[in-house]
């Protein structure tokens, strides 16, 4: 159409300019316009031949122009932030838009935990470099978080707000630790595991699942505790922690039996599998602390462990 567009155009000029005979097309008026309109076919299809390039990248130019992105790429383009600095000075506001901002930031640990767990049964370079690029997202959010808070601590601030303070703080750092476990651990995991071409036994993979997904649903419930701030909820986030732990010991001794019996995957792949179980067993400690703050400001815990009764 493009060529036909500009062929008609150009014609059009010559005709006017040099106001050729047509008699040469034909004795009557419809015999002209008929061979005219062959003539002028074949013309531009043998100056289309050579121009067909040219053509079809200024076609794909020109389509551009009126093609909206996409609300995918619009929303990456332009990443909204809460840390507003006009409200610096009403420290409520600002801990508020502070909160907003470490629950984009689990939200992108979220989503890092859920995508981890599928790289190790089917990974490339695209997606493993997605990941790292999410986990850059993090670095940038805590130092963000961090400095914004930093300033709020410049005006005077309840006895409540300085503790929610430092507890953001510390959830942001978590957050932070998390995602570097992720991608500096378990990446290197998935890359070995991708690069040596190596399978799990579907025993162990199997574990391996489970395993991560109690680790998934207990992030999900930090990230409601530094919301909710709810004690019956941070208890139970703690007494998750604990029944991980014995779980990671089932794991390792199921492993441990796979590796006796000689099977030849589970030796081929016992250091991903351990490694992996002690990275997810680290993430959960990590986000099972957040809960800590709550539960102390209640009496309801010794060190890291649940007050009885």
């Amino acid at each position: 159409l493009l060529m036909r567009g500009m062929g008609s155009l150009a014609m059009l000029i010559l005709f006017l300019w040099l106001k050729p005979p047509v008699a040469f097309l034909g004795a009557t008026v419809p015999d002209q316009i008929v061979n005219a309109h062959i003539l002028f076919n074949i013309l531009i299809l043998v100056a289309g031949l050579p121009l067909a390039g040219l053509v079809y990248r200024a076609s794909e130019k020109i389509v551009a122009l009126g093609t909206k992105p996409a609300p995918g790429e619009a929303l990456d383009v332009v990443e909204l932030s809460a840390l507003n600095d006009s409200a610096l000075d009403v420290p409520s506001q600002a801990l508020a838009n502070a909160t907003r901002e470490v629950v984009r930031v689990c939200e992108t640990v979220e989503i890092m935990l859920k995508r981890i767990i599928e790289l190790y049964e089917s990974a490339d370079a695209d997606k493993i470099k997605a990941l790292a690029a999410l986990d850059d997202r993090v670095d940038k959010k805590h130092a963000a978080i961090k400095l914004y808070l930093a300033k709020v601590t410049k005006n005077p601030l309840s006895e409540d707000e300085a503790l929610r303070c430092q507890e953001l703080i510390g959830a942001c750092v978590k957050l932070e630790q998390v995602g570097d476990i992720i991608v500096r651990n378990m990446l290197v995991h998935v890359r070995k595991k991708l690069e040596r071409g190596l399978e799990f036994t579907p025993e162990g993979w199997r574990e391996l699942c489970a395993f991560h997904a109690s680790v998934l649903a207990n992030a999900r419930l930090a990230f409601n505790v530094l919301v909710s701030r709810d004690p019956e909820t941070a208890r139970q986030l703690v007494l998750e922690k604990d029944r991980l732990r014995d779980r990671e010991k089932e794991t390792s001794a199921s492993h441990f039996v796979r590796l006796r019996d000689g099977t030849a995957k589970s030796v081929e792949t016992s250091s991903i599998h351990l490694d992996t179980i002690r990275d997810l067993k680290q993430i959960n400690s990590l986000l099972a602390s957040m809960a800590y703050p709550v539960l102390e400001e209640r009496g309801l815990l010794t060190g890291s462990r649940l007050k009885a009764g």
